[in-house]
């Protein structure tokens, strides 16, 4: 799969802002937006429930520049989309606009002007190479590139990372209308390897500097081939089934709930809620475990004991959370979980392979030693098609605006 390096991104999105747009005027402050895609390393599942999680920001991004207009509409020119338009002179949600990119610029608009930043309008043109429908957050990406954007434009108080995921999330949640939890955005605007405790309202963060290939193995992400964006029900009833069962239990999260009550209210449960919950909430104890004895062997430098307790998640999640593939679906058609096994049959008992982030489609995550890697991504891209297989690493960088 070809990449391009930043500086290349930019340069292509100057292009498309002239496409679009016209010549940037000589005397005109122009803004250099960035913002990496994210890999779940840990925690499938367990960010809406207040747990914990490891996650990365990716080598692949949305860059764009943007200049304001003098007007009072924000313009979005998107590599191979349409270019539209928001009015700013109202941020409220808008029925018509959900599931749409338009959601997301009026939602970040929203969050921006209510810490301080004065609306007015830009022309902001960018490309982005975090794969879409991959499951690499691309969305978290451009939700946190418009708030660096409006941020730096509108002259608004400073917006740390935290804050800034915190502002993304509340607009993919109430104006795309997406029940997502923090992780994709809080990985999108810290950048790095970070693990994250979201039993608060304000998560607790801690950054490691590690490189996997330094212990011998490549971060792979395959694209298996089923497009997970239309597939909001699915995410929507993951968490909705887990705090059901909290609920049952008097609490709104499982990481409020004692195991041992619900160990006690298993019949129950099970006959009200059904079984689907009841594994999903064992997921949920199970995996949060794994996180925490995943970011100490990281932390330890035991990629062994990593690479053992991420075999473990992938188990969980296939057999409990169940969101390798969705419901319902023909069983001629089991994009991830072919992925998985073809994965394996490949590594033959070396590295390990999981669903990755959200599931029911999207990509899966290998740790495929680095002298296999070349070799894994040939073959898994012979089965699933050229460019479904690649290499990733982890970088620093977080979403950041920049005066050129």
């Amino acid at each position: 799969m070809t990449t391009i390096t930043r500086t290349q991104a930019l340069d292509k999105a100057r292009e498309l802002y002239e496409a679009e747009f016209g010549p940037i005027p000589a005397d005109a402050h122009v803004l250099a937006i960035h913002a990496p895609g994210r890999s779940e390393i840990s925690g499938n599942h367990t960010d809406h429930e207040g747990g914990h999680v490891i996650a990365g920001a990716l080598d692949v991004s949305v860059d764009g520049i943007a200049v304001a207009n003098g007007t009072n509409t924000v313009r979005i020119a998107d590599e191979g989309y349409p270019t539209f338009s928001i009015e700013l002179d109202d941020l409220d949600v808008r029925e018509d606009e959900v599931g749409t990119s338009a959601s997301l610029v009026r939602g970040m608009a929203h969050e921006i002007a209510a810490h301080g930043g004065t609306p007015a309008g830009f022309d902001f043109a960018f490309v982005c190479t975090v794969p879409s429908g991959g499951g690499l957050s691309s969305s978290a990406a451009v939700e946190a590139a418009y708030g660096r954007a409006m941020e730096a434009l509108w002259d608004a108080p400073a917006v740390d990372p935290v804050t800034l995921a915190q502002m993304s999330q509340r607009t993919e949640n109430n104006y795309y209308g997406k029940p997502c939890g923090l992780m994709d955005q809080a990985a999108v605007c810290l950048g790095g390897l970070s693990f994250m405790d979201f039993e608060n309202a304000r998560p607790a963060t801690e950054k490691l500097a590690l490189a996997f290939e330094d212990y011998g193995y490549s971060l792979v992400l395959v694209k298996v081939g089923a497009d997970h964006t239309d597939l909001t029900h699915e995410y929507a009833a993951t968490p909705a089934e887990m705090q059901a069962v909290a609920a049952e239990l008097g609490h709104a999260r499982l990481c409020e709930v004692d195991p041992a009550d619900f160990d006690a209210a298993v019949p129950a449960l099970r006959e009200k809620l059904g079984d689907r919950a009841v594994l999903r909430a064992i997921h949920y104890w199970y995996e949060n475990d794994l996180v925490d004895k995943r970011w100490a062997a990281l932390k330890d430098g035991d990629i062994d004991a990593f690479l053992a307790y991420t075999r473990q998640s992938g188990a969980s999640s296939a057999m409990y959370l169940q969101n390798v593939s969705p419901s319902g679906v023909d069983v001629r058609e089991q994009h991830a979980m072919l992925a998985l096994g073809l994965a394996e049959h490949i590594l033959n008992g070396r590295g390990a392979v999981r669903i990755h982030g959200g599931g029911f489609g999207g990509s899966i995550q290998c740790f495929v030693p680095v002298e296999l890697a070349a070799e894994f991504c040939q073959r898994m891209d012979a089965w699933r098609g050229e460019g479904s297989c690649r290499t990733y690493a982890i970088t620093e960088d977080g979403a950041s605006a920049t005066w050129l």
